[in-house]
């Protein structure tokens, strides 16, 4: 200590002295500093001492030294904190929540948090530190939310506000039918009768005949491709409405449809061909819609027909004729000929007063669309079948996620109608998007709730795509996180080990380096119900050596649109009843665009199939050129080798030196290739005819021959492929 404080005493000397220091002074300076240091008193100074200690000490040096600096601090004295040091003097710190997980949302108020964490308002308040003051409080800051919950040991997580009375705002925003009229609200009206039955049996032509028209000779194929609705006045004053369903394989969706908007089904058989394919599938339709069946038995006229023979065959079918015990009529006919058509209408005219067919006119409209086109000139039509309620202009109409407001009516044959009664067929007109065939069409009260309407079945729609979506994705992950724990379990059981990587990266977005030939293809169709057909036809194509891709489809004429899709993706544009403007067929030719037009199912499907078949590659096939049988085995010097030669004597066809070869031993082939040698006695040749005896030598010269041995000569061709799809008619 004395020296601590000659230290303070020799400060102001040294600032004050003018005269020099001696090197004993000095030397107690730096043995004052050691001791300061050891001290924790800190002491800088910026003096080089070893220039001092010298024997004389002049004037610079006690400049130097009166620039010398000594200080202390109190930061040297400081020690660091312990853990438990460091923790004490926080001032907030939540510690980490792993409680269970709350379901919250935006704007929350106390007595719904309440709610959710199943507690009482008081103990909201608690963890709100007593800020909140009324139940009603409404909580807007998620962080200040968050921390409350954490007091709590709780985590949260954001969600859509639920709504309570979500039943409710579907029964406002929607729009459905209305209950079942009572009988005394009934009013008699036609009965809508469904002609179906097998392909060629002869319906439309029994419609032309019951209606006295020829609507048969205007079909293309002679076979019905579309759904047909019109009324029929009978020679007997009684109305009726036909629905005429295409018999062909193709069209099964047309035919549900019909049996399930039709009071009565005529099932028209052919008394040559008998019970087919399509008449049992029409048959069970209308047993699973519940309508009641009254056979029409063609072409008795013909004479292939057996009359008996197809009657037992409906037996077998499970229709139980009249004739032979049962309760379903069966009626001969000849559409052609018109013969017995008026037992068939009495028939007819009976069975609707037995089912006492009846429709409430008054209310709402409602009816059921058969089918839907688009027309150049009026535009997006649909045909429909009034159920319920009178249809008039002016009318707003919904079916599915279609909307209109009905601008003109029209009959089968093109008239304008002012009203439409329950039971008829009409073709309306004033549709901003097509409807589905088969959608049920509703009237409301105006516009805008149309398109409440329309808007609120779309979002539904779109929210169950979501949920579809959301089922893969979900899959996908599974499947990912699988893979990504396998391959993270063997990279921890290899240790110090390191996983090696399979290679470079993937790429995000995969290149499409698949050879496999492809066929794009663009449809358009008249009428809606045909471009089902067409499409249900084209789904079943499932052969792997060429793809189909459907690029575009739709109901309407070829449009630019089309053309330029076509000329991306290097497509085929088939165009089904429709016709196609000049303008677009010259852009189609100048881009390269191939636009084939058909009005027949079938023979759309066939020239699809021609276009698959280019697109096969070439397989390869062995042709047989001739066959020899090995009669001994020889040996011949070639150097210093004995190399085997067989005796062989050609059997069939002929033998070619520049051919391949397969030598057979006991149905079992031993070697495949060449021939280095074929000579016939001395002289070496090219081929060899049937019954000619020949030496033959193999390139290969390992292979020996014993007799008995088949060498078959053949040859490669490239053979083109046929496509093995099968649409199933």
């Amino acid at each position: 200590m004395a020296l601590y404080k000659r230290f303070f005493e020799l400060t102001p000397f040294l600032k004050s002295m003018e005269l020099h220091y001696t090197c004993h002074r000095i030397w107690k300076m730096q043995k004052l500093m050691v001791l300061l240091k050891h001290s924790q008193l800190f002491c800088t100074y910026s003096y080089p001492f070893n220039s001092i200690c010298s024997n004389v000490i002049n004037v610079g040096t006690y400049r130097q030294l009166s620039a010398a600096k000594f200080h202390t601090s109190s930061v040297i004295w400081k020690r660091r904190k312990t853990g438990e040091e460091k923790k004490v003097n926080r001032i907030l710190e939540y510690p980490k929540v792993k409680g269970e997980v709350v379901e919250v949302w935006n704007n929350i108020t106390a007595e719904e948090l309440a709610k959710v964490l199943k507690k009482d308002f008081n103990y909201i308040r608690d963890i709100f530190l007593d800020e909140i003051k009324s139940p009603k409080t409404v909580i807007s800051d998620l962080k200040y939310l968050q921390q409350g919950l954490r007091r709590s040991g709780r985590r949260m997580k954001i969600i859509a506000n639920p709504s309570n009375n979500k039943e409710q705002i579907i029964v406002d925003k929607d729009v459905f039918p209305r209950p079942p009229a009572s009988k005394s609200e009934l009013k008699s009206r036609p009965p809508v009768v469904t002609v179906m039955g097998h392909v060629d049996h002869g319906k439309t032509t029994l419609l032309d005949a019951l209606r006295h028209s020829s609507v048969v000779e205007q079909e293309f194929g002679g076979i019905t491709q579309h759904i047909g609705a019109f009324s029929v006045t009978l020679d007997s004053g009684a109305k009726i409405t036909f629905l005429d369903t295409p018999g062909h394989a193709a069209f099964s969706a047309m035919r549900a449809r019909g049996a399930f908007v039709t009071d009565i089904v005529v099932l028209v058989v052919a008394a040559d061909d008998g019970v087919m394919e399509q008449t049992l599938e029409s048959i069970r339709m209308a047993r699973e819609a519940k309508v009641p069946i009254l056979v029409a038995i063609n072409k008795i006229d013909s004479p292939k027909a057996d009359v008996g023979r197809t009657e037992q065959m409906l037996v077998e079918a499970g229709i139980q004729i009249e004739k032979l015990g049962g309760d379903v009529q069966a009626i001969p006919i000849s559409a052609l000929k018109k013969q017995n058509l008026n037992l068939l209408t009495e028939a007819l005219v009976l069975q609707a007063e037995l089912l006492e067919v009846g429709a409430d006119p008054s209310g709402p409209v409602e009816a059921v669309v058969v089918e839907s086109r688009l027309d150049s000139n009026k535009g997006k039509l649909c045909t429909c079948i009034v159920q319920r309620g009178i249809l008039t202009k002016g009318n707003i109409l919904v079916a599915g996620t279609a909307f209109c407001k009905v601008r003109n009516l029209h009959d089968a044959e093109g008239k304008v109608m002012k009203e439409v009664f329950p039971g008829y067929p009409v073709e309306i007109e004033g549709w901003k998007d097509l409807p589905a065939p088969g959608e049920l069409v509703l009237q409301v009260e105006t516009e805008k709730r149309a398109r409440d309407v329309v808007k609120f079945r779309q979002d539904k729609l779109d929210a169950e795509k979501l949920e579809e979506d959301a089922v893969m994705i979900a899959e996908k992950r599974a499947h990912h996180e699988k893979e990504y724990y396998e391959r993270l379990k063997l990279k921890r059981s290899l240790g110090r080990y390191k996983l090696k990587n399979d290679g470079p990266r993937k790429p995000e977005i995969p290149k499409d380096d698949d050879p496999t030939p492809a066929l794009n293809v663009i449809l358009k169709s008249d009428v809606d119900g045909t471009l089902e057909a067409v499409l249900n036809a084209l789904d079943t194509y499932d052969q792997d050596g060429c793809k189909m891709d459907l690029v575009h489809y739709g109901v309407g004429s070829v449009s630019e649109t089309d053309v330029e899709l076509a000329q991306i993706f290097k497509g085929i544009i088939y165009a089904f009843n429709v016709n196609c403007n000049p303008n677009i067929m010259d852009l189609a030719e100048n881009a390269g665009v191939q636009i084939k037009f058909y009005n027949v199912i079938y023979k759309l499907v066939d020239d699809v199939k021609e276009e698959i078949n280019k697109r096969l590659p070439e397989k390869e096939v062995e042709e047989v050129v001739g066959e020899a049988t090995v009669l001994q085995q020889f040996e011949v010097n070639q150097g210093k080798k004995k190399n085997p030669v067989a005796g062989c004597r050609c059997v069939k066809g002929t033998l070619r030196k520049s051919a391949m070869y397969k030598v057979i031993r006991n149905n079992s082939i031993i070697h495949i290739g060449q021939l280095s040698s074929m000579r016939h006695l001395k002289d070496e040749v090219d081929t060899i005819k049937t019954n000619t005896e020949c030496g033959l030598q193999l390139l290969d010269k390992t292979i020996t021959f014993e007799p008995g041995d088949s060498i078959i000569c053949y040859q490669i061709k490239m053979e083109r492929q046929t496509t093995m799809w099968d649409p199933g008619f």
